[in-house]
């Protein structure tokens, strides 16, 4: 999958062909990537793939994770000049981006370190960058929620208007479902989150509510249905995700930590080359 997606990245910017590799003379260089900003560091799964699939020697000084400061050496690069050079803005947008989402999270998981709870991300991605922009994620310590419409049924208020049982939809969904598939539904007030629990559900998410609806959702769970799972979602930012963590729910999920995400900054130089 990394090399796909690498591949594709790679011929949406070379075209027809790179025009410095008609005119440009070959020659054995060596580069060197450097951080400009401070922040997490993401990518090299995918940088790492690019340099092997075009015979480039990478040595890597950072993990996915680690900590960046500016002007932190990232890696170093040899190999033929023209292939660094033709691979060098994939190579940086790739860590850019991954990086910038890693830092955002990071950010989040600093301001949550004191509770338990898992912070996830959302379906809200960048069309053909879900499994990428994913990967980011668990590098900045964040937990992946459902990849697609396809690894857990999810009922949305939309899905909701559609449906005019819901307790006997969740029957027939039981019978037709994978066994090891979950039900999430999606709850707007205190009543119909507990509605949905005598339901079935496996996975309520209390969605647009006040951390004081989330406490009586939270406590008639556990008086009735203690296995069931609860996801806070809409509208939580760092500045008052802590009281959202403090109701006791299981997780909270945000678009922000991707769609909100500002890339860090990278640059290579080419710092010693000798004619082939």
């Amino acid at each position: 999958m990394i090399r796909k997606f690498v591949k594709k990245a790679l011929e949406e910017d070379i075209g027809r062909g790179d025009l410095f590799s008609l005119v440009g003379k070959d020659s054995f260089a060596s580069a060197t990537i450097v951080c400009k900003d401070m922040g997490v560091f993401a990518g090299r799964s995918y940088v790492k793939e690019l340099c092997k699939m075009h015979k480039l020697d990478i040595k890597f000084y950072v993990k996915d994770g680690d900590t960046l400061q500016k002007g932190d050496e990232v890696a170093t690069i040899e190999g033929k000049s023209t292939t660094i050079l033709k691979c060098e803005r994939v190579m940086l947008n790739m860590m850019q981006h991954a990086s910038g989402i890693a830092t955002n999270v990071a950010s989040y998981k600093q301001v949550l370190q004191e509770y338990p709870i898992k912070l996830l991300d959302t379906r809200k991605t960048r069309p053909h960058l879900r499994i990428f922009e994913k990967y980011a994620i668990r590098c900045g310590g964040g937990t992946n929620h459902r990849m697609g419409l396809d690894d857990c049924l999810m009922i949305k208020d939309t899905h909701l208007q559609t449906i005019d049982n819901l307790a006997l939809f969740m029957q027939e969904a039981r019978v037709k479902l994978p066994f090891t598939c979950k039900v999430e539904i999606e709850c707007e007030d205190v009543a119909f989150a507990q509605f949905a629990m005598q339901c079935g559900a496996d996975i309520v998410m209390c969605d647009n509510m006040t951390p004081q609806m989330i406490c009586d959702v939270v406590a008639y769970k556990k008086r009735h249905f203690p296995h069931v799972l609860l996801e806070a979602s809409g509208n939580i930012t760092k500045d008052n995700i802590v009281q959202y963590a403090q109701t006791g729910v299981d997780a909270i999920s945000s678009g922000s930590l991707i769609h909100q995400a500002v890339w860090l900054d990278f640059s290579m130089k080419v710092t010693h080359k000798i004619a082939m």
